[in-house]
């Protein structure tokens, strides 16, 4: 599984978010809009929301305004500070919307038995994770450490 940094795991929420709407011809719902309103439905000023986040008010006032979009850390606060589920944020009602079919993807051990490249990568992956599971936790923190590491001097 790829590690993620926090604006890729952002980008996926956002466009998973943009699918769900178009799938049920949901009307979409801003952000900011959304948090206003359960802002005002608690009674909250900004400045309270200040205080029980840690985020400037002129911050959610941006947010509010839709001039930017909040990121999952925040949500999480902003979401605590409502007393609501995370979910809350991005619709209303307990139930979340239907899930969009999703295209079915095949699993490492099938793409292993492909041929040419792809095979050959599913394969090395399946050796990699077969050596990995036989490592100490301890050791295992080392490895994702350097790979990290060597990730990084690529970019």
């Amino acid at each position: 599984m790829p590690f993620l940094n926090g604006h890729a795991v952002e980008s996926r929420i956002a466009a998973l978010f943009g699918k769900l709407h178009k799938a049920k011809g949901v009307n979409p719902m801003v952000i900011g809009t959304r948090l206003r309103e359960l802002r005002e439905q608690k009674g909250l000023s900004q400045g309270d929301v200040e205080r029980l986040t840690g985020i400037k008010g002129c911050y959610t006032s941006r947010v509010e305004h839709g001039h930017t979009v909040p990121g999952l850390i925040n949500l999480g606060k902003y979401a605590a500070a409502f007393g609501v589920p995370l979910h809350h944020l991005f619709y209303e009602g307990d139930e979340p919307p239907p899930l969009p079919k999703l295209t079915p993807r095949k699993t490492l051990k099938e793409l292993a038995k492909e041929p040419g490249k792809e095979g050959a990568e599913a394969r090395f992956l399946l050796k990699i994770e077969k050596l990995l599971s036989k490592v100490k936790e301890r050791d295992r923190a080392v490895f994702l450490a350097t790979a990290q590491k060597l990730a990084a001097a690529k970019r």
